[in-house]
């Protein structure tokens, strides 16, 4: 057993955090790692991505009635969540052990995770983990990172039909180019001992060098079960609750490399690379068909709103999780809501401090 200097032993010293941008192979990624046996990487909840906009909301964390109401919306968006643990934590644990800060919580749910699977470390796929590198750093010096990137144009493909993130493929190109440019940030600063580049192409296309390659940078030896992720029971049942996350119960394929060529028209190709060509150059995705005129903003949220209606009916129609998804999404709405009315009222003086 080790020890983090807290006096607590036992607690996992180097978590893997996939980061990234979604649709860029992070299900399969996830699903490799959690068939070994030391690591277990859970379906994420994304609770930095929802509750750091509200986190000064909660106020000086060393006060535990404050971390206590933190960990309780931590829990209840994990009640919440789309593809359930299936393990539960223990709020009142999680309020004792949490260092004073929210990532400090968030870890500790994964170290209750991790603790139930019987597990040396813990994983998070939230690829929106890129941007709060510093916050995980400063939790646990020897977290490692996996940059898991994948050619824009073959994501805005994916993301299109898709009912997690932007379907338009010039937000997605943005939002591609951004949180890229975070990773290659935190590569340049932290070095590659703590940020691995690994593109999709070459996991997909080269399975058991890139994962044996994954394996070594982690300290952690290859295991057979690795190159068989999809015969696990994690990754059947996840692929069994959206047509989002079909692929995770298959086989590693090439299949879907180049798959922009015959799912994006020409237009649609130049606006991604409208948005994110600068950086496709740096990460070696050639530019094609020529960055087009990025729509005016108005027509741009008005398509985005159409294409947004056309997946949303047919999740309601084919994906286990549809009403889940919507619950959870409005439980996100709820909590910043409140939190902002009580930072609202906290300003404004007791009076108008909305009542529990």
């Amino acid at each position: 057993m080790t020890t983090d200097g807290t006096g607590r032993s036992g607690r996992s010293q180097s978590p893997v955090l996939i980061i990234g941008t979604e649709r860029s192979g992070s299900n399969l990624l996830r699903l490799v790692l959690n068939a070994h046996s030391r690591i277990a990487v859970p379906h994420p909840p994304h609770f930095m991505r929802y509750l750091a906009p509200v986190a000064d909301c909660y106020g000086d964390l060393t006060d535990e009635g404050n971390r206590r109401r933190l960990v309780d919306d931590a829990c209840l968006l994990l009640d919440r969540h789309i593809s359930p643990w299936p393990h539960r934590v223990d709020p009142d644990l999680a309020v004792a052990r949490a260092s004073p800060t929210l990532f400090g919580v968030v870890a500790e749910l994964y170290e209750q995770y991790r603790e139930a699977e019987g597990k040396a470390r813990w994983g998070c796929k939230s690829t929106f983990m890129v941007d709060h590198v510093t916050d995980v750093l400063a939790e646990y010096p020897a977290a490692r990172f996996v940059w898991l990137v994948r050619d824009p144009r073959d994501v805005a493909a994916s993301a299109r039909r898709a009912v997690f993130g932007h379907c338009h493929p010039y937000l997605t190109g943005r939002l591609w180019a951004r949180q890229q440019t975070s990773a290659a940030a935190a590569l340049a600063r932290h070095g590659p001992d703590t940020v691995h580049l690994l593109r999709y192409e070459d996991l997909v296309q080269q399975p058991r060098d890139m994962i044996t390659q994954l394996c070594a940078w982690l300290g952690e030896s290859p295991e057979p079960a690795l190159f068989a992720h999809d015969r696990t029971p994690t990754a059947r049942a996840l692929a069994s609750l959206s047509e989002s996350w079909r692929n995770a119960g298959q086989p590693v394929t090439t299949s879907s490399v180049g798959t922009w060529r015959r799912r994006l028209p020409p237009t649609e190709v130049g606006l991604v690379e409208a948005a994110a060509g600068p950086v496709m150059a740096e990460l070696g995705y050639p530019v094609d068909a020529g960055p087009a005129v990025p729509p005016h903003p108005a027509l741009l949220r008005l398509r985005e709103g159409v294409l947004r209606a056309g997946v949303e009916y047919r999740s309601l129609r084919q994906d286990r999780n549809a009403v889940r998804r919507w619950r959870r999404d409005a439980t996100v709405r709820w909590i910043h809501t409140r939190a902002r009315l009580t930072r609202l009222g906290a300003r404004r003086g007791p009076l108008l401090t909305p009542t529990a």
